[in-house]
């Protein structure tokens, strides 16, 4: 498309995409926004090098002939990223519909971000939604990030931790996203090293000697209870040496049962500060049918299904022109729309912005509105998306939600603090209504299209269907 753009003449011409997902991920109702650091990043240092270049050039065209032109080529090679971006921070929550990237650029420079913006955005917004429903489910005790073993390759483990920081997580397993994003690191041993050592008692000594402050004990190699056993043995001799046992950890079978009788043995001994912490291909719904049965488990170590996001492997993020600036009308806009048997998948024409409305400390709505048109005010009628003959009106204080990061291809927003992100998904998830959070069937968050762009979606879609040229 870049190459056809390049070859119509119209390279440069103004445009503005909008990147949102149609459907909250894993059947709730909201999702947290994560992944724009690494795009900005991308945006930063987008460049074409001479190796690109020279790959670009060798291929071929079904008539084995040149792809593309060596102007084209040439082009690419001068290319840096020259538009205007702005979307949601990290850590902020978003909803269906709604923008979270907004890109306004040369044609040719919009089309070709697409993919990565898409990659980046919608993994860890993904990944750091399902985090947050994790920390949810373990209600206020510590989740620890253990997916690196199983994660989507090197990158997706990368990617994975620091999203999954964002959401919520309290530390995590992978060490190097430690060292990269100052992420808390925490693990324990694995079967290996007892069964390296052929016996737990001595399997544990031995752990405990290398790492006296910090004896977490995988006690379920052989029989778990007699691991606990074993496990409070060691953690006397501990003592007697001036540490403690710290915790001890559950890998497999009942884990309800398996947790109580460990915290009786372990209060019995007089280990009562000692944690058991719980892992097992965990999921928040894993862990809150635990909770209702009564187990007692202080932390948790959730990996597979976090890190994979294994009950819904992709986020569905499009990325959708909503406006093209016409040459020589100044600031002349037109409006292109994309129809479909499916109402979902009708694009929204305009440059969307997003209001949101907060009264009394909880979120009451969001407001998608025109950017040149200026902001509602509140309160402010609105159109349900899925529906737009059933309005709504929203109330309270409204606050922009997307922000400047990019502004003429220079990056305004500094390198994201990760533990801003953290707090902002935390601030966000608690003026959130309990009923839109919880798991199963979540009350819809209003989120509706303002009169301006309510009728000229209307407008667009009745002249298109009539089989009229879209203006």
């Amino acid at each position: 498309m870049a190459y056809g753009y390049w070859k119509a003449g119209v390279a440069d011409r103004e445009s503005v995409f909008h990147l949102h997902f149609r459907r909250h991920p894993f059947g709730g109702g909201h999702a947290i926004a994560a992944g724009l650091d690494q795009a900005l990043d991308y945006l930063e240092h987008l460049r074409f090098d001479a190796s690109d270049c020279a790959y670009l050039a060798s291929l071929r065209g079904a008539d084995g002939k040149p792809l593309f032109e060596q102007g084209f080529v040439d082009h690419l090679a001068a290319l840096r990223f020259t538009g205007t971006v702005d979307a949601i921070p990290e850590g902020r929550l978003c909803f269906a519909h709604e923008p979270l990237v907004r890109v306004r650029a040369p044609i040719l420079q919009a089309s070709l971000v697409e993919t990565p913006l898409l990659t980046m955005i919608n993994f860890g917004t993904l990944i750091a939604t399902k985090a947050a429903r994790v920390v949810q489910a373990a209600r206020g005790e510590p989740v620890l990030e253990f997916g690196l073993r199983r994660a989507q390759g090197i990158d997706g483990g990368l990617s994975a931790s620091r999203a999954a920081w964002i959401g919520g997580v309290s530390a995590t397993s992978n060490v190097l996203a430690g060292k990269l994003w100052d992420i808390p690191v925490k693990g324990t041993h694995a079967h290996s090293w007892v069964m390296f050592w052929g016996d737990e008692d001595r399997a544990f000594r031995e752990y405990a000697a290398a790492m006296p402050a910090n004896a977490t004990f995988l006690v379920d190699t052989f029989d778990t209870l007699e691991g606990v056993e074993r496990a409070i043995a060691v953690g006397r001799e501990l003592r007697a040496r001036g540490h403690d046992l710290l915790g001890v950890r559950l890998d497999s079978g009942d884990l309800a049962h398996l947790s109580i009788e460990a915290r009786a043995r372990l209060d019995a001994a007089g280990f009562t500060k000692t944690r058991i912490t719980a892992s097992n291909d965990l999921d928040e719904h894993l862990m809150s049918s635990l909770r209702e049965q009564g187990a007692r488990i202080d932390t948790w170590g959730v990996g597979t299904k976090l890190v994979t996001a294994y009950d819904q492997p992709a986020l569905g993020g499009v990325y959708k022109i909503g406006a093209v600036r016409d040459p020589g009308s100044g600031d002349g806009w037109h409006y292109p729309i994309k129809l479909s048997e499916q109402p979902i998948k009708i694009s929204t024409p305009g440059i969307q912005a997003v209001r949101r409305f907060r009264k009394d400390g909880m979120f009451t709505g969001d407001v998608i509105h025109d950017a040149l048109a200026g902001a509602p005010s509140a309160p402010a009628p609105a159109w349900s998306i899925d529906d737009p003959t059933h309005g709504y009106a929203v109330d309270g204080d409204g606050e922009d939600v997307l922000v400047t990061v990019v502004q003429d291809g220079a990056r305004t927003h500094a390198e994201g603090d990760l533990l801003a992100a953290r707090d902002r998904a935390a601030a966000d998830l608690a003026a959130l209504s309990p009923r839109t959070r919880r798991f199963l069937n979540p009350q819809p968050y209003p989120i509706g299209l303002d009169p301006v762009l309510h009728e000229r979606k209307r407008a667009l879609v009745a002249q298109a269907r009539a089989g009229g040229k879209v203006q």
